[in-house]
């Protein structure tokens, strides 16, 4: 028993690092594409990376509505800020006013995190909600550093960016909760496996 259960814990360190390690060659990838003129290369990383997460889901089904909605979500909210004049995107645009697709592609990799390395947000709603209200500005300044937008109208996007995040990411923790796709098989498979004489 103690063998399976230091397989199952080494699985769940692993699992952690990648998801995390993946989400942050996405954002990169992303960022980097879009303020060098290669969007699509950033949207490919980013999808390959979603795809990789999804066909390692124990209910691919489930863990693709989370990353459909935060993808639907995602491109509302940041496609009103572009609409408002608040920001601009260097590249990937494909319908004028409206948030670039690798931007787009970035809220799905976000969704790969929602029930993996993210998943103790569950427990601490008020954490959730500091985390997009400080984390996500600071991502977006980041890009920004990067060359792959500008802040047209810099208070009034942060702002905006503070309080969409800040209110976005607990319900986005609830709809990852509700269509948890993950769990057991990303963290738990080793250790659900019964035990054999």
């Amino acid at each position: 028993m103690t063998t399976l259960h230091g397989a199952g814990s080494d699985i769940f360190r692993t699992t952690m690092l990648a998801n995390v390690v993946l989400f942050q060659v996405g954002w990169f990838a992303c960022v980097l594409g879009g303020a060098h003129a290669w969007p699509w290369a950033g949207t490919s990383v980013a999808l390959a990376i979603v795809g990789w997460h999804l066909v390692r889901a124990a209910r691919p089904r489930d863990e693709l509505i989370v990353v459909l909605c935060c993808a639907a979500i995602g491109a509302i909210f940041d496609s009103a800020l572009v609409a408002f004049g608040w920001v601009s995107y260097r590249s990937g645009t494909l319908v004028t006013g409206t948030a670039p697709h690798w931007l787009v592609a970035m809220w799905m990799l976000f969704a790969t995190t929602l029930n993996v390395s993210l998943r103790w947000l569950r427990r601490f709603p008020l954490a959730a909600i500091a985390l997009g209200a400080f984390g996500g500005p600071l991502a977006y300044w980041g890009g920004a550093r990067l060359g792959a937008m500008e802040f047209t109208a810099p208070v009034a996007a942060t702002a905006a960016l503070a309080i969409g995040w800040g209110a976005l990411t607990p319900i986005l923790v609830w709809l990852a909760r509700r269509f948890d796709g993950c769990s057991p098989a990303m963290t738990t498979r080793v250790e659900a496996e019964p035990r054999r004489a």
